[in-house]
């Protein structure tokens, strides 16, 4: 499922190339397949079958206005306890129940996870989340989670100011189930503090700490 867009500090060269290698690679965060201006998340479609895992391309973010303050290291936190009685990432997202009506900070979330990370490993979509929830408490981003999700030039998939809309299925109750998970705090980040990502066959030569290699994406703060 996919990946964080910053086009600032790139040149239009660097640019180009990041499109075409988004635009070549099947199901990224961008997924491409939807149109210029596609119908908003509001309403899930009918689940069709995937043809593969999503493509997903983020690059860094603008250059922050504000001085940057500390972003508390989430290795140093231990997570809540888990709800329920569980071992795995895996049984707690079963166990996690979709609210009947998401509220459209949750909603905005877990379209993050859905469209730059449903083809990765559920602890690469909770990374991914967390990458959302720590631009809002940064203070260089901002302060909501719908505003970082639809801040221009970040995340390809978002498109005109909207997302496209998600199939209705397993992939998006995951990421419904993943983004309480994150904002509950109820898991262990593998990709603590991060701020950034981008796929692993680009080369954005970000001056960032990394901060893990997950699946498919690169993490930083």
């Amino acid at each position: 499922m996919s990946r964080i867009l910053n086009v600032a500090g790139l040149a239009a060269v660097g640019m180009t190339a990041v499109a075409a290698l988004s635009l070549a690679e099947p199901g990224f965060a961008s997924d491409l397949a939807e149109s210029a201006n596609p119908p908003a998340i509001t309403q899930p479609l009918a689940e069709t079958t995937a043809t593969g895992p999503t493509a997903d391309l983020s690059t860094e973010a603008q250059t922050p206005v504000e001085p940057t303050p500390e972003i508390k290291d989430e290795s140093t936190v231990e997570p809540k306890a888990a709800p329920l009685d569980v071992d795995t990432l895996a049984e707690l997202v079963a166990a996690t129940p979709r609210p009947a009506d998401l509220d459209d900070e949750l909603r905005c979330l877990a379209g993050a996870v859905y469209f730059e990370s449903r083809g990765e490993s559920l602890a690469g979509q909770l990374a991914v989340a967390h990458v959302v929830i720590n631009r809002a408490k940064s203070g260089r981003f901002p302060k909501s989670l719908c505003g970082v999700v639809h801040q221009p030039s970040q995340f390809s998939f978002v498109r005109g100011g909207r997302m496209p809309a998600v199939r209705n299925g397993a992939q998006w109750n995951n990421a419904v189930a993943i983004a309480q998970i994150a904002r509950d705090g109820s898991w262990k980040n593998q990709a603590p503090g991060a701020l950034f990502f981008h796929a692993r066959y680009v080369s954005p030569g970000w001056r960032k700490t990394r901060v893990a290699a997950i699946d498919n994406h690169i993490f930083y703060r």
